[in-house]
This record gives structure tokens, C-alpha cells and sequence, in this order.
């Protein structure tokens, strides 16, 4: 059986990638965690089977801290995928790490606090390893292909997620450094906790917009000109990384295996004893080991 790759698109690839899959159908999917950001769609890109779901919904209607995260991590599970890759505009926090650039992330700091992050909340106890949240297997992957297009990309980098909506404070930015963040940004986490709840193998694509507010702008640059800039970048990090997900999805690779250690997360990590564990959750249960 061929297998289904998920993709999330953030700010950018959410709206621009919809236009390269064919044979397209679109998905309404129930959950037990409420209604995704939208209609899932169903195709192909690059010839492989794919179901993307943009994260914002239509419109950019869902703000980082309302976007329905375990929804649209069960849905796409529900649909019979294993393997995600997701992505999302990020500022950088390193001066190497330049606008228009990739990053394919390998670690990640939780500022978050707002966000539903665990399915198991109203089932029992359950713990999953996170000491590596993202997929070696599938980031060795991405990396692996990366030398195949004309972009600038980073094998490795530490995303700091923050709540938001509003940006970070200077002091802020300058502490993220000092912690040895590389990336902020908003929408990293939950989708990675949940993703390994999940028994997913998951890698997250990180686009670089700009530098965060540890660089002053350019003061004779007006805040039309910077934003015009800003999306200029993030446009060109999008058609990047729509390029490598495309040579990635060409390559042929199998991006998930039943050995990976992501696909037997939960193998040691629900406490609960069976007995206690309501039937209705039992089949969430099952979803999820799928």
C-alpha cells in the first residue's frame, strides 16, 4: 500500500503549495478533539500521495494560540498518515542564519502555555520520550535532497516557540540567544508533542523571514518597505521549500518505517492501566497506534 505523506503549511506554504497538487479532493474530517483548521486535501505532488492541511485555515483565520493543533494532527493520523512534514515562518536569532534561507530544525524550546499539547488529557497518564522531537530518519531525508535545489540550507537549528500573538521584546530576543535558540517563532509546539502522541514521524521546515528584534532595522527604511521586505523573503524561503518537499516526495524514499522509533512511542508511555481507560478513549487510543 503506497503511503500518505501529511504536510501542514504555516504563514507562506499554507496558501502557495495548495496550487501544485494534483488530482485534489477535499476532506472533511471529525474529531474527537474538535474540527481541523479546514478541509483536508487529498492528492498527489510530485507523483506521491499527500494530505496537506493548511494550518491558519482559509484566510489566515486561526491565530498561533487558536489554531487547533490536535485536531488537525488526529485528523491527518484519522486519514491514514504516518509521516508529516510541516512548516512555518520563523525569525532568525543567529546572523548566519540569513532571510530566504531553510532550516531543517532539530530541536525545539516550549515557551508556549495556551495550547491543547497532549491528546491524553481526559484519557490517563501518558509520557512519551522527547528528548529528540523531530524524525532523524525523516530530517536525514530532507537534508539528504537538499543538495538538489539552488537554496541556502541549515541542517540543524534550536526553534524557540513562543505564545504570542504580539512579537518579542528585545530583551526577550536577547535572552532566546543567550539560551542558545537559533529560530523564533510560534507555531513549532504543540504540533511536535502531538506528532509523537501520535506515533508520527515528523520534521519541521523552518522559512526565514527575517532577523529578529536583537537587530535593529534599518532606521531609513520605512514600515511599508520593511513588511514589503519581510514577505519578499518569506515568498522566496516558501518557493524553496516547496521545492525541496517536492524532490523529497520524487526521491522515492520511504519517509516512515514501522521501525523507526517514532512509530513506537507509545509503546512504554501510557501509564493508565487498561481497566481505567473508557472504551470511546480506547478507540482514540487505537487511532493513534495506528
Amino acid at each position: 500500500m503506497e503511503q500518505m505523506t501529511g504536510l501542514i503549511g504555516g504563514s507562506g506554504l499554507g496558501d502557495a503549495l495548495q496550487e501544485h497538487i494534483e488530482n485534489v479532493k477535499q476532506v472533511e474530517v471529525d474529531t474527537p478533539f474538535g474540527r481541523p483548521s479546514g478541509k483536508i486535501l487529498t492528492g498527489t505532488l510530485a507523483g506521491s500521495q499527500i494530505a496537506f492541511i493548511n494550518r491558519h485555515g482559509r484566510g489566515h483565520k486561526f491565530s498561533p494560540s487558536t489554531v487547533p493543533y490536535a485536531a488537525n494532527i488526529f485528523a491527518l493520523k484519522k486519514l491514514g498518515v504516518t509521516s508529516v512534514i510541516s512548516s512555518g515562518a520563523v525569525g532568525s536569532l543567529k546572523q548566519e542564519i540569513k532571510p530566504k534561507d531553510v532550516v531543517i530544525v532539530d530541536q525545539v524550546i516550549d515557551k508556549t502555555f495556551k495550547r491543547q499539547n497532549t491528546f491524553f488529557d481526559n484519557i490517563g497518564a501518558a509520557h512519551c520520550e522527547l528528548a529528540h522531537p523531530y524524525c532523524g530518519r525523516l530530517r536525514n531525508a530532507l537534508i539528504s535532497e537538499a543538495g538538489k535545489i539552488k537554496t541556502t540550507l541549515h541542517p540543524e537549528a534550536t526553534y524557540v516557540c513562543m505564545e504570542g500573538p504580539q512579537f518579542s521584546t528585545r530583551a526577550e530576543s536577547l535572552m532566546h540567544i543567550k539560551w542558545g535558540g537559533q529560530l523564533i517563532g510560534m507555531t513549532g509546539m504543540p504540533e511536535a508533542k502531538l506528532a509523537r502522541e501520535a506515533q508520527m514521524c515528523f520534521a519541521l521546515v523552518a522559512l526565514i523571514s527575517d532577523y529578529d528584534c536583537w537587530q535593529e532595522h534599518n532606521e531609513k527604511k520605512d514600515a511599508q518597505t520593511l513588511l514589503a521586505e519581510i514577505i519578499g523573503n518569506l515568498n522566496e524561503a516558501t518557493a524553496n521549500a516547496i521545492e525541496l518537499i517536492k524532490t523529497v516526495l520524487k526521491s522515492g524514499r520511504m519517509l516512515c518505517d514501522d521501525n523507526c522509533p517514532c512509530r513506537k512511542s507509545l509503546d512504554l508511555a501510557i501509564w493508565t492501566r487498561p481497566e481505567q481507560i473508557k472504551p470511546e478513549h480506547k478507540e482514540i487510543i487505537n487511532v493513534l497506534k495506528q
